[in-house]
């Protein structure tokens, strides 16, 4: 099986929306470094178990974490593919981002290269 790594507009803008808030950021990297209970995971911040409730449900709309459910626990873990097509897409930014400033610094450099700095000095006045 191939993974396609290439996100469709749709969801580049579930990844950055569910990327946007720093609970689910937080939600996230808990869920990375092991898989928990959603319960657990209200435990830990101060707001309802509800509104954290709809912080995994944007996380798990956009494909970042995985739910399911054991007994009448529903846990919660990152999903690596998807966290990996983020990844690539944010590096392909950065390169985007890197090659114009690179373009830049071009530009700049060859511009002074042909109009040296100039004389910080005044001109003379008449009658120097």
């Amino acid at each position: 099986m191939v993974a396609q790594y290439e996100l469709s507009e749709a969801e580049v803008d579930r990844v950055f929306h569910a990327l946007a808030t720093s609970t689910r950021r937080d939600i996230l990297r808990r869920t990375i470094e092991r898989e928990q209970s959603v319960s657990a995971l209200a435990s830990d911040y101060e707001m309802s178990f509800a509104a954290v409730q709809k912080h995994v449900a944007v996380l798990e709309e956009a494909g970042l974490i995985i739910k399911r459910a054991e007994g009448r626990e529903r846990l919660v873990r990152a999903n690596p593919e998807m966290i990996a097509r983020a990844r690539a897409l944010l590096a392909r930014y950065e390169e985007l981002w890197r090659a114009r400033v690179a373009r830049l610094d071009d530009l700049l450099a060859g511009d002074s290269a042909q109009h040296p700095p100039k004389s910080t000095q005044e001109p003379p006045t008449q009658g120097e």
